[in-house]
């Protein structure tokens, strides 16, 4: 699985429980979100971990890691850093859904339209800010 697989992933799921109101899932997305920010472990790779375990061999689970830029001024990857600002941005934004409803929906159709053409506005930004 791909960064940009689970970008894709990630837009559709917070599309759909935006449409269907789940507010767990919501939650559950955040969560994992700053998990993986914080601690590196990110979703791709246990996808990639897990589908060596049971299919051996096989290039379908395979992950993929973007090319990083060679002079970053910080040594904190981008990757993480982008998962961390969404995951503040739903937070902020979800608790605050009466006042700023269009902007989980905004983030999803961004986070899912990133996914299926591969160009992430906030990825390049924090990139061009000097992330790896």
């Amino acid at each position: 699985m791909t960064n940009r697989m689970y970008r894709g992933v990630l837009g559709a799921l917070l599309l759909i429980c935006l449409y269907f109101d789940f507010t767990w899932l919501m939650y559950g997305i955040i969560t994992v979100l700053f998990f993986e920010g914080i601690t590196s472990l990110i979703v791709p790779k246990l996808v990639d971990l897990f589908g060596r375990l049971v299919a051996p061999g096989s290039s379908f689970f395979e992950y993929k890691p973007e090319p990083c830029s060679v002079g970053s001024r910080f040594g904190f990857e981008s990757e993480r850093c982008w998962r961390l600002v969404v995951g503040s941005m739903l937070l902020v934004t979800y608790y605050y859904y009466d006042m700023l409803w269009f902007f989980p929906w905004f983030m999803g159709f961004a986070i899912f339209g990133a996914g299926l053409s591969g160009v992430c506005p906030v990825l390049l930004a924090i990139r061009w800010a000097g992330f790896k």
